[in-house]
């Protein structure tokens, strides 16, 4: 079996500042092989550059650098500044990010390049001088380009000057740390394709750090995830960004417009405090921590082939699974099919779209779901345990349900307090003063006031949008896992359904739970649904993930749907 070019084992890489020790790298290991493309993706101070520094070899003292960094059989770490400087350019060379910082200023391209080669190669001033004008050619740049200083090109210029200088010496392993993040759409689609057919033509392997997703999509075929200087997932780029496994890597693809084009752009959530360095280091942002999170770091490990997740309950935990589930209803004249053989799954954090004409099931499957509703057959889990009845809606962190009409989903001669409060009464013995606290919590929550006196005001001099903020103060209270939403901004007007769809869709971000969402809206299925299941004549005829099932459908019906609300948008939007 063939030694990979680049073996990184345990690599660890602490800053020295004021005394202090700050951790950039942490524990990482990964491997190259010769002429392959690997990915590295994450937040701005997750480790990428750290970790491409350290490859480099250029984390001086009192910085520390520990682990191995195996290059073609020799450790880097080892290697002394002689030997270092043989390493560089002419077996690894990197392309870094700021092109003005980097490139010298009182210096031309030419001057630069030459440079390089003149102290790297064993090369003629006339082999260099040629060398030079065919890599200048070869990155796309014209001859007199040679003859320019720097601040005289464009920004995707220079950066086609950094990659002529990192291929100069004809390296083995190219290391790119963020090509195209600070250039314009064109420019950036350049960069992309010049180093795909550059990585084609010379067949060197290359290592793309980038926080921008379609980039490391497009330029590689395998993708490590880091965060916090660790890496969380690891695997194939294109089943990685289809279907991520852990909780950080979903939170970067919600976060891309390239990745994500029709949802709103949501951030991962922020980190709350965290006492110590013990546990898992997304354990603060996670939405689905669990107690071992908070003391035992977790290893990356195998959760499929070829696919590995650094999380102690196996990546991203199916909350939901609903199978093979049927029901029908009776009449003297006739059987209606509600349900037929439907099968579900909603994952943890994530928004499932249940789209459908009037009729289609949806609200039965989702009553059969949350237990309201007994079906013929098949079983629901919730947490792997079978849902009866009552006994996950009657409880704290389980389901709860927001009905479609605001005016009879409420008793309206209760105040608002009052039925905000009232599931917290049922469930639990907590004292007044700190039920008030909750509720007054939650109003604000939904963005409704949170005073004596809008919380005494009775539910019927409420209007239909602030009923429907009640309704989903009163779910919130219970802190639910999962909120299945029954088409509860169809009787609102266009504007309070925005409003609605988007404080939902916030609240939902930050609290981490999960929500089947109910409706025969496409549009706004599109705009907030992770994946869609698509229900007709009481059957799932297609499910996946929302981009694929809105812009290629697989089933005729589907792409009746969604021809028809395309059709709509065009004949609204001529000229």
């Amino acid at each position: 079996m063939e030694m990979p070019l680049l073996c990184i084992k345990d690599l660890k890489v602490e800053y020295k500042q004021n005394g202090e020790a700050i951790s950039g790298v942490d524990g990482v290991s990964l491997s190259i092989n010769k002429g392959e493309s690997l990915g590295i993706i994450g937040e701005s101070g997750s480790g990428k550059t750290s970790l491409a520094m350290a490859i480099m070899g250029l984390i001086n003292k009192p910085n520390e650098v520990s682990g191995s960094l195996v290059f073609d059989g020799n450790d880097i770490n080892t290697l002394d500044k002689k030997q270092l400087s043989r390493l560089r350019w002419k077996r690894i060379a990197i392309v870094f990010q700021n092109s003005l910082d980097i490139l010298n200023p009182l210096l031309t391209i030419q001057e630069q390049i030459y440079e390089v080669l003149i102290r790297h190669c064993d090369f003629s001033k006339e082999q260099i001088n040629k060398r030079i004008m065919d890599l200048l050619l070869k990155v796309g740049l014209t001859l007199d380009t040679a003859r320019c200083f720097p601040h005289e090109l464009s920004g995707g210029m220079r950066q086609r000057v950094l990659i002529a200088m990192a291929l100069s010496c004809e390296p083995e392993l190219l290391i790119v740390d963020e090509p195209t993040s600070s250039l314009d759409s064109l420019s950036k689609n350049e960069i992309i394709k010049l180093l795909s057919e550059l990585y084609i033509e010379n067949n060197f392997a290359l290592l793309i750090i980038s926080h921008e997703l379609d980039t490391v999509l497009k330029l590689t075929s395998k993708v490590c995830v880091m965060y916090s200087g660790t890496i969380v997932e690891r695997g194939s780029t294109s089943e990685v960004i289809v279907d991520p496994m852990h909780v950080y890597t979903k939170g970067l693809l919600k976060s891309s417009p390239a990745i994500n084009p029709f949802g709103d752009m949501w951030g991962i959530p922020n980190e709350r405090s965290r006492v110590g360095k013990l546990g898992c280091p997304f354990e603060n942002r996670c939405t689905q921590s669990i107690e071992i999170c908070k003391t035992k770091k977790p290893k990356l490990n195998y959760i499929l082939p070829n696919r590995e997740v650094s999380c102690h309950r196996g990546g991203i935990v199916t909350i939901l699974r609903g199978t093979a589930l049927s029901k029908s209803y009776k009449s003297k004249s006739r059987t209606i099919e509600a349900c037929i053989n439907c099968n579900i799954e909603i994952k943890s954090g994530e928004i499932v779209a249940l789209i459908g004409e009037s009729g289609s099931g949806k609200t039965t499957l989702a009553s059969i779901l949350s237990g309201i509703l007994k079906s013929d057959q098949g079983e629901v889990l919730f947490e792997e345990v079978p849902v009866r009845g009552n006994n996950f809606t009657s409880r704290q962190e389980g389901v709860q349900m927001v009905l479609q009409d605001p005016f009879s989903a409420i008793n309206e001669k209760l105040s608002v307090g009052e039925a905000i409060s009232e599931p917290v009464k049922i469930m639990t013995k907590q004292s007044s003063d700190l039920l008030k606290a909750d509720v007054q919590r939650v109003l604000k929550e939904v963005q409704l006031p949170s005073e004596d006196a809008f919380l005494n005001r009775k539910c019927y001099s409420l209007s239909g949008g602030q009923r429907q903020r009640v309704s989903l103060a009163r779910s919130l209270m219970v802190k639910p896992k999962l909120l299945i939403a029954d088409e509860i901004s169809s009787m609102l007007d266009p504007s309070t359904q925005a409003n609605i769809l988007r404080l939902l869709k916030k609240l939902q971000n930050e609290k981490g739970f999960s929500m089947l969402y109910i409706t025969h809206d496409l549009a706004v299925a599109r705009k907030i649904a992770d994946r869609v299941y698509v229900m007709a004549q009481g059957k799932i005829v297609e499910e996946g993930i929302a981009s694929k099932v809105f812009l290629n459908p697989d089933h005729e019906y589907t792409r009746k749907l969604v021809g028809e609300t395309e059709n709509w948008y065009v004949l609204n939007n001529k000229g």
